[in-house]
């Protein structure tokens, strides 16, 4: 295995016209940053795991086929009986930006249990990637925790992308501890613009960078600016890259989680202690045109796109 992930698989309910009635119409899309990830992965020709819960309901069972078909693996993909799978409802703006609403109180995700998760399964991976959605209430961030510290002591790296949803959270200290939990345990992180400033209450990318680093040391770190691009951050190497705009961009959905699969991708091609500048800007043009082109498209997880489709834009 070359990746497994931890973390919330779930319905992102997006805009799709309006009705004749004059109502907007929302399709029905499979989602949560994880599995987008792995989703990518798989299109890009890597092996990978996931490990998460959904309902036993219609939505579950979707869910499982439609990850299955991607090729992750669903071994340990749990449904459960006291909770139906989570609803994300996403709102676009004219610019493809996007805000959410969450019917989750409570979602099967959050309901992940320690003794749930096939520990064996994990010692056979290369990369754990996990988010911060499954530890925001008490059971699944033990489970969570649990799987972190056995993964390090198994070997593997860890890839952490904190996904901060405001509406989530009990308050705003408690996702900082836990954000800044996965600082301290990731090998890879690829962090946000507006996550970034948030946590180290800077006024500044800059200055939040620096910030950020005097803390905490991730071998690679990338921070997503949107439309104006990313950094990379590695070792004593910084490099800036512009964002690529498309005419055709519809919504945003997916884009980070685009780039964070092409980031490990690379990782696992090359090693994450032979990487070098050269390298370094082959990645960011490589995930920055593969992150454009989900935006041309409604949802993600099933419409990832391919190497020949990045190939053929780069």
């Amino acid at each position: 295995m070359d990746v497994i992930a931890l973390g919330e698989l779930l319905i992102d309910f997006t805009e799709n016209g309006i009705s004749e009635n004059g109502n907007p119409i929302l399709e029905a899309n499979p989602g949560g940053a994880p599995c987008n990830v792995l989703a990518m992965l798989q299109n890009l020709g890597k092996k990978t795991a996931f490990i998460g819960k959904v309902g036993k309901d219609s939505f579950g069972d979707y869910l499982e086929q439609t990850i299955k078909d991607c090729g992750i693996d669903t071994s340990n993909l749990i449904k459960d009986e006291s909770a139906h799978t989570t609803l994300a409802f996403v709102h676009t703006a004219k610019d493809g930006d996007r805000s959410f609403s969450f019917y989750r109180d409570p979602g099967a995700d959050m309901l992940l249990r320690e003794d749930e998760i096939d520990f064996k399964q994990i010692a056979n991976a290369s990369i754990f990637h996990f988010g911060t959605l499954s530890m925001t209430h008490d059971g699944v961030r033990q489970a969570t925790k649990k799987a972190i510290s056995y993964a390090k002591e198994q070997g593997l790296l860890l890839s952490f992308d904190p996904n901060y949803r405001p509406l989530l959270w009990d308050n705003p200290d408690t996702a900082k501890k836990m954000m800044a939990y996965g600082f301290a345990q990731c090998d890879i992180l690829k962090i946000a613009d507006d996550e970034i400033l948030f946590f180290t209450e800077k006024d500044t990318i800059e200055e939040a960078i620096i910030a950020f680093r005097k803390q905490y040391q991730p071998t690679l770190i990338c921070v997503t600016l949107g439309k104006e691009g990313s950094i990379v951050l590695y070792k004593d190497i910084k490099i800036t890259g512009k964002g690529i705009a498309r005419p055709d961009t519809i919504e945003t959905t997916g884009a980070g989680d685009t780039y964070m699969a092409c980031v490990l991708y690379y990782v696992l091609e090359h090693g994450l202690a032979c990487l070098n500048r050269a390298l370094l800007e082959e990645m960011l043009h490589f995930a920055s045109v593969a992150s454009a082109l989900i935006t041309t498209k409604k949802g993600a997880l099933k419409v990832m796109p391919t190497i020949q489709d990045i190939q053929e834009n780069m």
